[in-house]
């Protein structure tokens, strides 16, 4: 009769799944149950639509670093633990690379207790709080609202390029213009540099004859002295002025320094 071996059960090798793939399928699923959690904090933070899409990616990187470090047994809930670290992920993304003209520190704080507050007073109000309404709950001056969200232009300034609205011209176009406010600047530039040479005397005559628009009879009597000595000094002044222009732009032609 045929006897048969007994089954050595420690010897036998049971099909298991390793702990790395049961410990990656753990942070999977943490990572996939908090999509939500990561696309909250990045609308928060996120002041503009167009970048709301990079924000979000940022925050779903945060979302996985913190599916690696958290650890159940300390007792801390998941979103507890996962919300500063992801907020973190996204505020340092926006300190960083968001900012084409970098406003001061302060103003970039201010404008995320700013954005948080409003985010939570639209649902409190069930409408957006004015700028007052969330200076006022912060305890900040109104201004400070307003300058911080201002701020926000400078991460993404409007494209010389953008299409224009309608019946107006695009920035390009108004730029280019005859005639448009920018049309003279370099002029205007110019003239103020060469006033800046002239004597306090001189510029105050100037002040009083071409900005407050006084006549020179007017000027003579304040000064204490006659509309003809007015009249002469204005036009020596002008032409020590259009001298200096000249001079300058000859310069400029020539490529030297004055």
């Amino acid at each position: 009769m045929r006897q048969t071996r007994p089954l050595n059960v420690h010897a036998t090798t049971l099909p298991c799944a390793p702990e790395g793939s049961i410990r990656q399928s753990f942070q999977d699923s943490l990572v996939l149950d908090h999509l939500n959690l990561a696309k909250s904090i990045a609308a928060r933070y996120s002041a503009h639509t167009h970048d709301l899409d990079d924000v979000r990616q940022v925050a779903y990187m945060g979302l996985i670093k913190a599916s690696r470090g958290y650890d159940e047994s300390r007792g801390v809930s998941f979103p507890a633990y996962a919300a500063p670290t992801i907020a973190g992920e996204v505020k340092r993304y926006l300190r960083d690379h968001c900012w084409v003209v970098r406003p001061p520190r302060t103003i970039q704080d201010v404008r995320r207790q700013v954005l948080a507050r409003t985010e939570e007073l639209t649902q409190a109000l069930q409408r957006t709080p004015s700028p007052e309404e969330v200076a006022d709950d912060l305890r900040l001056d109104p201004c400070q609202v307003r300058e911080a969200l201002m701020a926000g232009t400078s991460k993404r300034p409007d494209s010389l390029d953008a299409p224009a609205s309608e019946g107006r011209d695009g920035l390009q176009g108004s730029l280019s213009a005859f005639g448009c406010p920018t049309d003279r600047l370099e002029d205007v530039l110019a003239l103020r540099n060469a006033i800046r040479g002239l004597s306090p005397e001189d510029r105050h005559l100037l002040y009083r004859r071409y900005y407050r628009e006084e006549t020179q009879s007017t000027i003579a009597e304040a000064l204490g002295v006659s509309q003809m000595q007015v009249s002469r000094k204005l036009s020596r002044i002008l032409v020590a002025l259009q001298r200096q222009l000249l001079d300058d732009e000859a310069h400029l032609k020539d490529g030297t320094a004055p």
